[in-house]
């Protein structure tokens, strides 16, 4: 990370005071400089690895404009967000498009279950480009999971489609703005507008009565079942964090990355401050 990131994404906001902790990390040899970038490990190819998923990133990105304004036409939908690797400017071989949705209330499962049966007839069910693994509905925008991992990952949303529904979004998440006070506000001026399709109309015509809400709840019972039987492995506490399905969300993350990325963060923290013997408090890790 560069000096600006490294304030962008710290709850202290005098950019000095953290100038003045990454030289003390360099003098003890705790971080690495290399061109600009700091690292924790004496590893410069980590740079290049980096530089070249920027571009990459940068390359890709009207590719996954364009995919975004295909979910923002399916019924229901009416907000579209890149998140994942994508969203934090990075992009490899081995990446895809995640892209978090934001439905219409009591509608969530019949949106989902369109754009899933899409990717699964039309795009072979490839992932590539069209991961659609996080849902929400607008009548409760605020993430339950409140914590860093979470934090990160609506700070660095790249919001696509749907302007007043992601502003609500964001105020209903305000809750994580205190994590990261340095890092500036979504450009809202970038997010785009579009008219549903003649066949998202039809969709939605035929199911906003009751008999959609019967769809709905049905469509949430069978996807939970399905993924029961599927992610048996998974001890339950995790499937309610990795597989939460609710009439408000549905999150399809068998790997559980939130769990293991704050796991791995507090393992590597401890590392650091025992071998080198630092006297930090764990807020300014």
């Amino acid at each position: 990370m560069t000096r600006t990131e490294i304030f962008q994404f710290s709850d202290i906001t005098d950019q000095k005071e953290i100038d003045s902790e990454i030289d003390l990390l360099l003098k003890k040899g705790v971080i690495f400089n290399f061109d600009g970038f700091y690292i924790d490990v004496n590893n410069p190819d980590r740079i290049e690895r980096r530089l070249k998923g920027n571009e990459m990133a940068r390359n890709i990105m009207p590719k996954a404009i364009k995919v975004s304004r295909k979910i923002a036409k399916f019924p229901y939908v009416k907000g579209v967000c890149l998140s994942g690797a994508l969203s934090k400017g990075f992009y490899d071989d081995d990446g895809d498009f995640d892209f978090f949705i934001i439905t219409k209330p009591n509608r969530l499962w019949i949106a989902r279950t369109l754009l899933v049966l899409y990717k699964k007839v039309f795009l072979l069910n490839s992932k590539k480009y069209f991961c659609v693994n996080y849902f929400i509905s607008t009548d409760k925008l605020e993430i339950s999971e409140q914590n860093l991992f979470t934090a990160t990952e609506i700070a660095t949303l790249i919001p696509l489609y749907g302007t007043d529904t992601f502003k609500a979004f964001w105020e209903a998440n305000n809750w994580s703005h205190p994590y990261f006070p340095n890092k500036p506000a979504h450009k809202l001026s970038t997010i785009r507008e579009t008219e549903k399709s003649t066949l998202s109309k039809f969709i939605q015509k035929i199911f906003d009565g009751s008999l959609g809400l019967k769809v709905d709840m049905f469509l949430q019972k069978l996807t939970i079942k399905k993924w029961r039987r599927k992610f048996s492995h998974l001890a339950q506490e995790d499937f309610n964090i990795a597989m939460k399905s609710t009439r408000h969300v549905s999150k399809h993350h068998p790997q559980n990355y939130q769990n293991k990325v704050i796991k791995r963060l507090t393992e590597r923290y401890a590392e650091v401050v025992k071998q080198y013997n630092l006297k930090y408090p764990k807020e300014n890790a």
